[in-house]
């Protein structure tokens, strides 16, 4: 079976946007759950199954206290709460617009494909990340306790 094509650059504008706005529905339902259920609240969402076994933050530790943040526009706090996810948030954001843009303008999108190398790096910060986070001298990378 193939896959669908991409619409083309003759397709109108709105037809060309249909992958963009239903990949930024498939983030903002999500995204507006966590606005409205607030994640500082205890019993709101389940701890993190890492932090409970071993006492460690992982990357993600924080990460829906860092979302509900930024739905506020709180981004010192978001920030604080995971500031991996508060800068992830906002260069996901910018490569979204981007592709939004082109898909306007009828550009090609020709994808944006993760090398190797760049999978490898992003790993490494999310274990660089994971381990500072835990030590004596990361404590600011620590989301606050709940």
């Amino acid at each position: 079976m193939n896959a669908p094509a991409a619409p083309s650059a003759a397709a109108g504008p709105a037809r060309r946007l249909v992958r963009p706005l239903a990949a930024l529905v498939s983030v903002a339902l999500p995204v507006g759950f966590v606005a409205l259920v607030d994640p500082n609240a205890p019993g709101h969402y389940p701890v993190c199954p890492f932090l409970r076994a071993t006492g460690w933050w992982c990357p993600g530790c924080g990460g829906l206290r860092c979302v509900h943040a930024l739905t506020r526009g709180d981004v010192l706090t978001a920030g604080h709460d995971n500031l991996l996810v508060a800068v992830g948030a906002f260069v996901l954001l910018a490569l979204w617009v981007r592709w939004a843009v082109r898909a306007v303008r009828g550009r090609p999108g020709g994808g944006w494909r993760v090398t190797g190398r760049q999978a490898g790096v992003l790993v490494l910060v999310l274990l660089l990340f994971a381990v500072v986070r835990n030590l004596p001298v990361g404590t600011l990378l620590a989301p606050p306790a709940v």
